[in-house]
């Protein structure tokens, strides 16, 4: 039971801080690709969705090739703080935001690109700036698609495997999360552990379903 707990309460930590993450940048760049027009945009656009196509153990060799330690980012991370996030779990944070990162981003376009241009207008006129139209008008109108896509996440986050695997390793109570917990139980011959293991996944990932079409009616199956 040890194993059982501390695979799930590092999973909820990695898909938390992951969701954390692409509620910051999902929403920027939704916004962004959103709202401004410039050469690239399409490419830029399909360069972000990769992730939900890309099979993630080649997106786990990429993070490899980026963060390990004969790369410039991994080794200026070595040499001045002394610190590598291969076989970590912040390794493991950002291999989960980056794989979840177009169930964020993508929603959050939409959303944004949903909210009336003339409202947000109207508050331009009446002399609002364009932070305070940002919060104050768009945002709280875009905020239930922005949140499915993040409940959305938030379960895609808790159940990756091959770009966690690749790039945090199976170290128990450090780095062995849920799905990486469920390969290890069925390759030991542990079935009830894994059985236990997929039970609590799956309850995680229906109630993320849920809430997410409650919020969005429609786009995620609840009419």
């Amino acid at each position: 039971m040890d194993a059982v707990w501390n695979a799930l309460l590092l999973s909820l930590k990695v898909a938390g801080w992951a969701t954390v993450l692409n509620l910051f940048f999902g929403i920027a760049v939704g916004y962004l690709l959103a709202r401004t027009r410039f050469p690239g945009r399409d490419l830029l656009d399909t360069l972000l969705t990769l992730p939900m196509v890309m099979p993630p153990t080649v997106l786990g060799y990429y993070l490899l090739v980026l963060m390990g330690r004969r790369s410039w980012l991994g080794a200026w991370l070595q040499d001045h703080f002394g610190f590598s996030l291969i076989f970590t779990w912040q390794g493991a944070v950002i291999a989960a935001a980056i794989v979840a990162f177009p169930l964020v981003f993508k929603p959050a376009r939409a959303a944004f690109e949903s909210v009336d241009g003339q409202l947000e207008q109207a508050a331009r006129v009446l002399g609002i700036s364009e932070m305070a139209v940002f919060f104050r008008v768009t945002l709280p109108l875009a905020w239930r698609g922005i949140l499915a896509g993040l409940l959305l996440a938030f379960a895609r986050a808790l159940g990756e495997f091959g770009a966690t695997l690749m790039v945090a390793g199976s170290i128990p109570g450090k780095t062995q999360t849920l799905s990486i917990a469920v390969y290890e139980a069925v390759q030991a011959g542990q079935d009830d552990v894994a059985n236990m293991l997929v039970l609590i996944t799956s309850a995680v990932c229906i109630v993320a379903l849920l809430l997410a079409g409650r919020l969005v009616p429609g786009r995620f199956g609840n009419q």
